[in-house]
């Protein structure tokens, strides 16, 4: 048997259905108010710690970051050429190498430049679509790279080297090599960056910036070289960017800088 009216009874029908379904539902509602469930009692208590704890840590509902991968860093690193060089080598000595940098150090100036902390137009742009493991695997595909050595000025490496091994004690400088190694390969542990081969244009640029009060972000790490950068007069910049853009670990012998 089936429903064919004519006219307006289909409407008829329809709204009469609907005014069933309301009431039931009242009804049904009204006596689970009288007589909430049991099993619905119960698992409130249990629901309302988990709720709280997940609001407690919003973070946790993500995937769980992975180590990075330099095979998948490969090519999400293919941008980052154009300005660090494919293998991070960069041939503009304004753009720093990346390749040999740890990856806790690259994830760390992704983090921050994404976030504004640390300001740069270019960099800000490149870093906002990169999710936390996109950041980890052009990490590790950088720190799997080589930084090819660099060639210091006869010239500055005496006071260079001074301020890299030994420090500045009448002006309050460190040595260098306190946090960023011996060798200048920086510790990852740390996240005190690799130095060893950098392009002395680089460093001199960035060592003046924080002499004249640029900062790369709130935290501890971010406060250390502004303090230490503008107690260094404009000689003792370019001496130690020169230093730094020569030291290398000669094969089969200790660190050197090159002349």
């Amino acid at each position: 048997m089936s429903f064919r009216p004519a006219g307006f009874r289909p409407a008829v029908v329809r709204y009469a259905v609907v005014l069933v379904f309301a009431l039931s539902s009242g009804a049904i509602l009204a006596q689970e108010a009288k007589n909430p469930a049991p099993a619905a009692t119960a698992a409130a208590p249990a629901a309302a710690p988990a709720a709280a704890e997940a609001a407690a840590k919003p973070g946790e509902a993500t995937a769980a970051v992975k180590p990075g991968d330099a095979t998948a860093g490969q090519g999400k690193a293919a941008a980052c050429g154009a300005c660090h060089g494919v293998d991070g080598n960069s041939t503009d000595p304004q753009y720093p190498k990346l390749a040999g940098q740890s990856e806790a150090y690259i994830v760390h100036s992704l983090e921050s430049f994404k976030s504004g902390k640390r300001q740069n137009p270019i960099m800000l742009g490149m870093a906002s679509p990169l999710s936390e493991q996109d950041m980890h695997d052009i990490g590790a595909y950088f720190a799997s790279k080589t930084s090819l050595p660099g060639v210091a000025d006869q010239a500055l490496v005496e006071r260079g080297e001074q301020l890299y091994r030994q420090g500045d004690t009448s002006k309050g400088v460190p040595a260098c090599m306190a946090c960023h190694s011996i060798d200048g390969r920086g510790n990852p542990g740390a996240r005190y960056p690799q130095l060893t081969s950098q392009h002395a244009q680089y460093i001199e640029a960035t060592l003046k910036a924080w002499h004249d009060g640029t900062v790369w972000g709130d935290d501890a790490h971010a406060q250390i070289m502004p303090g230490i950068a503008k107690k260094l007069d404009e000689k003792d910049i370019a001496a130690v960017a020169s230093y730094v853009e020569g030291l290398h670990a000669a094969e089969g012998a200790g660190p050197s800088a090159a002349k």
